[in-house]
């Protein structure tokens, strides 16, 4: 990002359950300021990623606190049909297959509802950037930074840019004001605050767990000198926020009224639902849960209190039952710690597969995010890694960690010295097939085989503008040009281009008209890994000139 180009600078965390921003001055770096004042709701640093639209889904009429609202402000005709509010749109970018993916209506593609979403954003970050610098020329004077989750797909980042084009938060689509990062090495920089409150010294590495609503991202860091950070080893996440603890007591309630009966609540009284999860168990039950089977106290579930319609779809014996039970479910320690601990197991897999992964000692370990101010969450990493880990600790305001980081990449890029990839990357190559060593089915009909020629492996820890290459020659003497297609894969053993999890990346066609130099015209190829993007070069070994190069997006 040209930061002499921007005045303002704006963070923006675009997540699966809550989103927020941030933003800051660049003549007053140090006085980064969260959003805390939104639609329906004041003093939270996050709104729900949530939009409710009229009865097409072709407009929205509220978002965020107000989309979930059980009673909304304006009136609806009892003869129109009501819309049901969006979430979790996000998870369509995702690896889910399709049918784990969360509902939308026919009549709206997720790229819609992103774009919806970040509008009312744009909206709101411009009326308050406008109120405290009135002289400000919105978009082009501001800066953005996005944050991605770190095992998204490599086309996530096109995505959010074409999304955040389209809602108005840049000038141009391919505008240089808007940098991504990841979310956990976004909220690694947050942490660069409070290392020293825990006596890290540069060379201590330290691992970040940011727990969300969705996603749960690791990543491990070492600190360096000059307040900058390397990273150490592969990042990783898994959808094991704390969306999958509610669904868990979905799940347990389901089996008390019957999962047909919970599912027609959901599609038409879905205020009634968020009600029963929001103000019944988050409130009284997730965020209070400690695991301490000694201090638990049995909670009652009066369901005509949060959700008064739902009696009237359940049927059958499980209706028999609640009727004696006077509709109460009762909830008791076991069933409680059984919504957390599936998705919390899967929290400390994570964690602990990054820490063999990173090999060097931790020093630190600090939780983020919302699920972060889980106490049973935090109570059972510090139980399972205490003897691995020094310290493990939440810093202030966790809920805010990604969304500040994001402000001190933007405002310095050059603090993140190293990166590790995540991706093997080469190029598809061919040779003569030879009898006896190749496969049959392999052989083309001119006596070539096909193959994967790797560039640079993942894992690899790269630095700025690092180059990786190889030589080349035509394969026929008579070639006049030659394509180069760049191949991207997880598979650290990948040999050809159509195996399964091999990904084209992109094409680079050159032109090669000295056929005179027959087969001896030797072509350097090469990947450098710039901040944000690949660069694939072709070069003329001979006279040293470059054929051509284009640029691809860097999957961070």
């Amino acid at each position: 990002m040209a930061l002499q180009d921007i005045r303002i600078l704006v963070a923006l965390d675009f997540g699966t359950t809550y989103s927020g921003f941030a933003y800051v001055h660049k003549e007053n770096p140090d006085n980064i300021e969260t959003n805390h004042t939104w639609p329906g709701r004041e003093g939270v640093f996050k709104t729900p990623t949530a939009l409710l639209y009229n009865e097409t889904y072709t407009q929205v009429k509220s978002w965020g606190d107000l989309a979930l609202e059980e009673e909304p402000e304006y009136m609806v005709d009892d003869s129109e049909e009501r819309s049901r509010p969006i979430e979790l749109f996000k998870l369509h970018i995702s690896d889910l297959k399709d049918n784990q993916k969360p509902w939308l209506p026919s009549q709206l593609n997720y790229k819609k509802a992103i774009e919806d979403y970040l509008t009312q954003m744009q909206i709101l970050i411009k009326s308050t950037l406008e109120r405290r610098w009135p002289a400000i020329r919105f978009p082009q004077q501001v800066g953005f930074v996005l944050t991605i989750p770190a095992e998204w797909p490599n086309n996530t980042t096109g995505i959010m840019r074409e999304c955040a084009y389209k809602a108005g938060l840049l000038s141009t689509l391919n505008s240089a004001h808007l940098e991504f990062t990841t979310e956990p090495e976004a909220a690694a920089l947050y942490c660069l605050n409070v290392v020293k409150e825990h006596n890290l010294h540069p060379g201590d590495s330290f691992l970040v767990a940011d727990c969300g609503g969705g996603t749960v991202d690791i990543t491990s860091r070492k600190l360096l000198h000059d307040n900058k950070l390397s990273e150490i080893t592969e990042r990783i996440g898994d959808l094991c926020g704390s969306t999958f603890v509610d669904k868990e007591f979905l799940q347990f309630l389901g089996r008390k009224v019957g999962f047909q009966a919970l599912e027609t609540l959901k599609r038409c009284n879905y205020g009634q639902m968020q009600h029963l999860i929001q103000q019944f168990f988050c409130n009284l039950v997730k965020f209070k849960f400690k695991g301490d089977r000694t201090t638990f106290k049995p909670m009652r579930l009066i369901l005509h209190r949060y959700c008064p319609d739902l009696q009237e779809y359940v049927t059958g014996e499980l209706k028999e039952k609640m009727e004696e039970a006077g509709w109460i479910v009762k909830l008791d320690f076991e069933s409680v710690k059984g919504m957390f601990d599936p998705v919390v197991d899967k929290v400390i897999k994570l964690i602990d597969g990054q820490l063999k992964e990173a090999r060097d000692r931790c020093s630190a370990m600090f939780l983020v995010g919302g699920f972060s101010e889980s106490p049973y969450l935090l109570n059972r990493v510090r139980e399972t890694f205490r003897d691995q880990v020094p310290i493990i600790a939440v810093p202030a305001l966790p809920i805010a960690a990604v969304v500040r980081g994001a402000v001190a990449y933007g405002l310095n890029v050059e603090i993140v010295q190293e990166r590790v990839l995540k991706w093997t990357y080469g190029i598809e190559v061919c040779r003569s097939w030879v009898s006896g060593k190749d496969k049959k089915n392999r052989r083309t009909h001119d006596g070539l085989i096909f193959y994967f020629y790797k560039l640079a492996q993942r894992r690899t820890k790269v630095d700025v503008d690092r180059k990786f290459s190889g030589e080349f020659s035509p394969v026929r003497a008579d070639q006049t040009h030659i394509v180069f297609n760049v191949y991207y894969t997880r598979n650290d053993f990948a040999k050809y281009c159509n195996e399964s999890g091999m990904k084209l990346l992109g094409t680079l066609r050159i032109n090669t008209p000295d056929t005179h130099f027959g087969l001896n015209r030797q072509i350097e190829f090469s990947l450098t890994f710039a901040k944000m993007e690949i660069k694939a070069t072709a070069k003329n070994k001979r006279n040293g000139k470059t054929y051509d190069e284009t640029t691809f997006e860097l999957d961070i």
